[in-house]
């Protein structure tokens, strides 16, 4: 039960991760993502008359228990694998947030930010509800969620998601550099 709490190195979860792809190739052809989840449920759950949810989602159930499987696998390894080790974050990066005003690093998310007293503040409802907009439209925008392209696309050598990595990493690193220091002084 130790090994299996102690944090893993990047190669062994990269390599589970990677082979998630051809399982799925093999088990019929299925394309992994995440973002088409969403789709899915709406789809079920508004039987409206748009265009957009007209499809035929009980073909791919499969995803929605995937995705239930992500969620109910992060709560395992939170609640009952997590053990006592903090989340690993690089000391430079530690020393540079700190300087910008973020100190509360106890779990994946600093408490500063992401919390739902920071929600009612400024920069608490940017970096909630207008980011997971601007994510949400950049997802419908680039035809599929960073793991979808990232992980399956480049995987099945699709051109367009090799493009779609390069702005995601890129639209990253612009925001990180030039974006968030001046967010982060709200």
């Amino acid at each position: 039960m130790e090994f299996i709490t102690q944090p893993w190195p990047w190669y062994v979860s990269g390599t589970l991760i990677g082979m998630v792809i051809p399982a799925l190739l093999l088990s019929g052809n299925k394309a992994f993502g995440i973002s088409s989840t969403l789709r899915h449920i709406c789809a079920i759950c508004i039987p409206a008359n748009i265009a957009f949810f007209k499809h035929d989602w009980k073909s791919q159930t499969w995803n929605l228990f995937f995705a239930i499987g992500i969620i109910l696998g992060g709560f395992i390894a939170v609640h009952f694998l997590g053990g006592q080790h903090p989340v690993a974050i690089n000391p430079q990066t530690t020393t540079i947030l700190k300087q910008q005003g973020v100190k509360d690093f106890n779990g994946l998310l600093p408490k500063d930010i992401f919390s739902f007293q920071q929600l009612l503040s400024l920069r608490g409802f940017i970096f909630i509800v207008v980011g997971g907009f601007l994510v949400g439209f950049g997802t419908r925008y680039a035809g599929g969620c960073t793991s979808g392209h990232s992980i399956m696309g480049i995987a099945s050598l699709q051109w367009p998601s090799l493009a779609a990595t390069c702005c995601f990493m890129a639209g990253g690193i612009l925001t990180t550099w030039f974006i968030l220091p001046y967010l982060l002084k709200l």
